[in-house]
């Protein structure tokens, strides 16, 4: 009887072989996976805030191209619309941005939109997945493309009276919030983040 559990125990060490060969098989690629994984949330990640610092630029100038015009409500609707010329480019943002999160905007990636206001940004890691089971992870980076929109909060109705000189402003509703300004007192008006949404979008 002896004899036979030896040679049973022997016949079980191949198969004990096999089996925690296969289980660390499983875990090099469930580590491979991880790896490719992280890779791309880092590269969507990247693609999101590029996208929104170029999105969060453009706002900024429009709000200061209607700050120099508070006083020409004629033109605040088209510069809450976002059709307003001479704006200076904003995709540098979106490449510093891109940078800070180990990624880089690739070749003709920050295209600005114009109805609506946005920007569209494809980013691209600067580092690969790294060596892994996989082939050819290596020397594989990841890619991201994220949108941030730009959206005016506020409206408004111009006055059809006629006051001469004097400058009527009219009220801004701004998501819940009314802005009744004082052309003699312009001291308390809303901010940016009052005055346009800026978010991600599909």
């Amino acid at each position: 009887m002896r004899p036979r559990k030896y040679d049973d125990a022997g016949q079980a060490f191949p198969i004990y072989i096999t089996v925690v060969a296969g289980l660390l098989f499983l875990a090099f690629a469930y580590l491979a996976v991880g790896q490719a994984a992280a890779t791309r949330n880092g590269a969507q990640t990247a693609a999101d805030a590029a996208a929104l610092a170029a999105a969060q630029d453009r706002r900024d100038q429009l709000v200061g191209r209607w700050l120099d015009n508070l006083l020409n409500p004629d033109l605040w609707q088209d510069i809450f619309d976002g059709n307003v010329d001479g704006l200076d480019p904003s995709c540098w943002r979106a490449q510093q941005l891109a940078e800070e999160n180990d990624a880089h905007v690739v070749g003709g990636g920050c295209e600005p939109e114009w109805d609506p206001p946005a920007y569209t940004v494809e980013v691209k890691t600067n580092d690969p997945v790294g060596d892994s089971i996989v082939p050819g992870t290596a020397e594989t980076y990841a890619t991201a493309e994220a949108r941030a929109v730009i959206k005016p909060r506020c409206e408004f109705q111009l006055s059809d009276e006629d006051n001469g000189n004097n400058v009527d402003l009219p009220q801004l509703k701004c998501r819940g919030k009314n802005w009744d300004l004082d052309p003699d007192d312009l001291s308390d008006l809303p901010g940016p983040e009052d005055l346009f949404d800026v978010h991600l979008a599909d």
